[in-house]
């Protein structure tokens, strides 16, 4: 354990930041924020990943992480900053992390809570290559005014079909933050995603 980085620099205010950063993302749907992330998270754990974990994930919110599937020091990090449970597959886990975007488990398998208690439902954090460059997709619901687009790389190709299935659950479903280096931005359930010009 002493080998670890640390989490944040200022736990209590960096926490504030980061969720008042979250609330925003989840309020304005496809918007690409920064929070404060940690100094030095390792790797494959993204700076923006990272600082949700720290935030959102506790001893009382089970997570699945892909990158357990290689061990190192991502999953320790996790398991001391954020003294949360992992669980062994990802339709037992509240949060669900995706290091590597190929390994992301289908949405279907994922809890969707139910519809008289959808807050039970999964969020999905995945890793892309870029927000702000690649593929267009477009969103509309609540939070967007009209419609608006979101350039995203390295999504997998399946990501936007699942995405609406999942809309056809609301008020279920399971909601989504994508996360590109520092940079992230959020998909409720509640939005509807196509590519652009589909």
């Amino acid at each position: 354990m002493r080998g670890l980085s640390p989490g944040f620099a200022a736990p209590v205010r960096d926490s504030q930041a980061v969720f008042r950063a979250l609330l925003d993302a989840m309020a304005r749907p496809g918007t690409i924020v920064v929070p404060r992330a940690p100094p030095a998270p390792p790797s494959p754990l993204p700076p923006a990943m990272a600082a949700v974990a720290l935030v959102l994930v506790d001893r009382d919110t089970p997570l699945w992480i892909d990158a357990e599937q290689d061990g190192g020091e991502a999953v320790e990090w996790i398991r001391f900053h954020c003294g949360c449970r992992l669980v062994p597959q990802p339709e037992e886990a509240a949060f669900v992390f995706v290091t590597c975007p190929q390994r992301m488990p289908a949405h279907a398998r994922l809890r969707a809570g139910t519809d008289e208690y959808p807050d039970t439902s999964a969020t999905l954090v995945v890793s892309v290559d870029a927000l702000g460059s690649g593929e267009v997709l477009r969103l509309t619901g609540p939070g967007i005014d009209g419609a608006t687009t979101l350039r995203v790389g390295g999504l997998p190709d399946r990501f936007v079909a699942e995405r609406a299935e999942n809309h056809r659950l609301v008020p279920r479903g399971v909601d989504a933050i994508l996360v590109a280096g520092e940079r992230l931005a959020a998909l409720p359930r509640s939005t509807a995603v196509v590519r652009q010009g589909s």
